[in-house]
């Protein structure tokens, strides 16, 4: 195929809770010079579309949530997709305790995952993008031209988590009760955060942001 007929470079980096997925793709496209979409954010305002809405969360169906999701959009920015309820820009909300509380419920229907699929594929199809989740290389973008899956033990992604949220580091003990929630998010979550076959597999434990990011620019130009 020539260079003239290729679809638009998608890369997709994936990976469970907390392992710096949407920070490494974000610098990742901003040296490739392309968009950044982050699926999570999606997730997050259609979520914030049914907080909306009203009513608790124990009586959300899969058809409440996907008649509020009509209210949502992404608009291109220079660098990335901003977020967007009724038209107005929303990232405050959408960051929001409440959404954080009930996202992964919203994340865990497979109709809204597959219109939030859809969302995604559909920014892809006339831009350039670095897409980060848990299956974009799978469920969503099967024949991405590269693929990377990051990882990196419990204990230090519950560290990066603690002093993201604080910026000191951890206690023992406020490590140790981080790393037990986010080992109960990986099991809450391991039915959608799976690996492609292809996938390039980082282990980011031991190296720094910056080297990781090298590292997948690297790959992409070389597949670009």
């Amino acid at each position: 195929m020539s260079s003239a007929n290729r679809p638009p470079l998608v890369v997709t980096i994936d990976g469970p809770a907390a392992s710096g997925k949407s920070s490494t793709s974000q610098m990742v496209a901003a040296q490739l010079g392309v968009r950044h979409v982050d699926s999570g954010m999606i997730y997050r305002l259609v979520t914030a579309a049914r907080l909306r809405a009203g009513g608790t969360s124990e009586s959300w169906t899969e058809q409440s949530v996907l008649e509020e999701a009509g209210r949502v959009s992404v608009a291109p920015g220079a660098t990335s997709f901003e977020p967007l309820l009724d038209g107005e820009p929303c990232e405050g909300e959408i960051r929001g305790e409440a959404v954080t509380r009930t996202v992964s419920l919203v994340a865990q229907m497979p109709r809204v995952r597959a219109w939030v699929n859809a969302l995604v594929r559909a920014t892809a199809s006339v831009h350039e993008i670095v897409v980060d989740g848990r299956d974009m290389g799978t469920a969503v973008f099967p024949d991405a031209r590269l693929k990377v899956w990051l990882v990196a033990t419990p204990e230090e992604r519950a560290r990066r988590r603690i002093v993201q949220r604080t910026g000191r580091q951890p206690t023992s003990a406020e490590l140790a009760e981080e790393t037990r929630a986010l080992e109960a998010r990986d099991a809450k979550d391991q039915p959608q955060t799976q690996p492609a076959t292809d996938a390039v597999w980082i282990d980011t434990t031991g190296i720094t942001q910056e080297e990781q990011v090298r590292q997948i620019v690297l790959l992409a130009r070389e597949r670009r």
